[in-house]
């Protein structure tokens, strides 16, 4: 099959016109319909009706039109990912970071890094955990960055990854401060007035690590989700503007809880205390090494060494 006929189908779903569809695709009409008859003829069911005006995709074509737009994606995406390590370099070390760790403490880590280190070539892809643990399977990044913890571990197997301890991170409850500075909203709330809780989405890596903290709570809290995102910024955003509690990692609300606009709304039992780890696929069974990389890795390992 020719990719041209994807994109000449996904034009045709677009226009819904054959005529300009052809035009768009700088080919004649007769051999633009020749290229959607042999497509067609490879996937072995009709995926235009050609029996209305304006032309219209049948059960199957509306199927096909979201599977043609996810492969022309990720085809692009390849593209890109290949140019991306032909133009970086082998000098050039990509990371697959979470959201939540690429704002918070991966700029500081950096930083940190280039002051004992030396001068780093670095690209960040920010992306949700799946997603990033998905990049390094995948090969798309040198080195992957992310949070751990024994209840939830990463499915890296070790035969085939390798890992190092950045650091410590704690998630816990933060709300804005009142005009007297105290906590806005308070754990464990009541039955009668329960706690507004900003939470993570349903799925999310910190979301199952708020629902251990709250499991395993000695006092089990009242809490009322009223708002939810994927990304901890988002949340302490709305907590900043006082719409109710938020489970935060330490490391984002530094400069809030200084300046006090925000504080903790509870106590050490509604905190969960994750490493911060870094993961790399072992030279024997990486399928591109950087020198690059491999200067990097031993420098942290020397360093954990050393501490």
């Amino acid at each position: 099959m020719d990719t041209k006929w994807l994109e000449d189908f996904v034009s045709l779903a677009e226009t819904r016109s054959f005529s300009r569809s052809a035009q768009l695709r700088h080919v004649t009409q007769p051999a633009f319909s020749r290229r959607i008859q042999a497509l067609e003829a490879w996937a072995g069911i009709d995926l235009v009706d050609r029996s209305s005006y304006p032309t219209r995709l049948t059960a199957a074509g509306e199927t096909f039109h979201a599977q043609a737009l996810e492969i022309l994606g990720s085809l692009q995406a390849t593209r890109n990912m290949m140019r991306s390590h032909q133009v970086g370099g082998q000098d050039m070390i990509e990371f697959a970071v979470p959201h939540t760790l690429a704002f918070t403490f991966f700029p500081h880590w950096l930083m940190d890094l280039r002051q004992k280190f030396g001068e780093v070539k670095t690209r960040l892809i920010a992306l949700n955990v799946h997603d990033a643990v998905m990049r390094l399977t995948e090969g798309g990044c040198d080195l992957l960055i992310a949070y751990h913890h024994a209840t939830h571990p990463l499915q890296l197997s070790p035969d085939r990854y390798e890992m190092l301890t950045l650091g410590q991170e704690t998630l816990a409850p933060y709300t804005k401060a009142d005009a007297s500075g105290q906590p806005m909203f308070r754990m464990p709330g009541s039955p009668r007035t329960p706690v507004p809780l900003l939470s993570y989405a349903s799925g999310a890596y910190m979301a199952r690590l708020v629902e251990q903290i709250i499991k395993h709570a000695a006092t089990p809290p009242h809490l009322d989700p009223i708002y939810e995102t994927d990304m901890a910024e988002g949340l302490k955003a709305m907590a900043l503007e006082g719409h109710g509690l938020a489970f935060l990692p330490a490391s984002s609300v530094r400069k809030e809880l200084r300046a006090k606009r925000l504080v903790a709304a509870g106590s050490s039992d509604y905190e969960i205390t994750m490493e911060v780890r870094i993961y790399r696929e072992r030279p024997e069974s990486a399928r591109h090494g950087k020198p690059a990389v491999q200067e990097l890795w031993d420098f942290l390992q020397q360093s954990r060494g050393a501490a």
